[in-house]
């Protein structure tokens, strides 16, 4: 099993990065609170989860140690697969997924992209007892967020092109990005704002 990778960041391209790890790249699927602080031509550590399918071999990495434990959580949750604990981690920080779980807040949780009520009642039911043990060890730190440099040729585009790969509908996407796009110039920080506009 793989449980880390260190390299350099080659190529972004929401949610996927591409890692250079002494000469291998890695392709790795991430949640966008990881991808937007990635930087390319920067060494980070990425936690990571392998899955092995009959037909593919595919990592998922996280920046903390934490999202990655959420994520393989989430997996164990009956109906949940890689793409929804991406959505999940992608829309909901660990703090407020866990606080969300706490506080059976279903209302929040069916705004992932793929959640609908009734899986939205077995995460609550699944994670109760296991994120209370949890919920203690979470610090609330407000780190910087690296801006992140988009190779693309509009950051709408790569906006809406993350969404889309989270699961959200071309319609949503665009209708969530249209809603802030104006306040930003960089991918990351409309990504951030759109997902953030469905919290509130």
């Amino acid at each position: 099993m793989i449980g880390c990778l260190i390299g350099e960041v080659l190529a972004l391209e929401a949610p996927t990065v591409l890692l250079n790890v002494n000469g291998v790249g890695y392709e790795i699927d991430t949640p966008l609170t990881t991808f937007c602080q990635l930087q390319k031509g920067h060494k980070i550590t990425l936690w990571t989860h392998l899955a092995v399918r009959e037909d593919a071999q595919l990592l998922y990495g996280f920046l903390e140690a934490q999202e990655k434990t959420i994520f393989r959580t989430l997996l164990k949750v009956n109906g949940v697969g890689p793409k929804m604990a991406l959505g999940i981690l992608s829309t909901l920080s660990v703090e407020l997924l866990i606080h969300t779980v706490e506080h059976e807040d279903i209302n929040t949780l069916i705004k992932v992209p793929g959640v609908g009520k009734k899986t939205a009642e077995r995460l609550m039911i699944e994670l109760r007892d296991r994120f209370k043990a949890m919920s203690h060890e979470v610090s609330s730190s407000n780190s910087t967020v690296t801006q992140i440099q988009f190779t693309g040729n509009s950051a709408v585009a790569e906006a809406e092109a993350a969404l889309q790969s989270l699961g959200y509908k071309p319609a949503e996407a665009q209708k969530l990005i249209n809603a802030v796009k104006g306040d930003f110039t960089e991918a990351s920080d409309i990504i951030r704002a759109a997902l953030k506009s469905m919290n509130r």
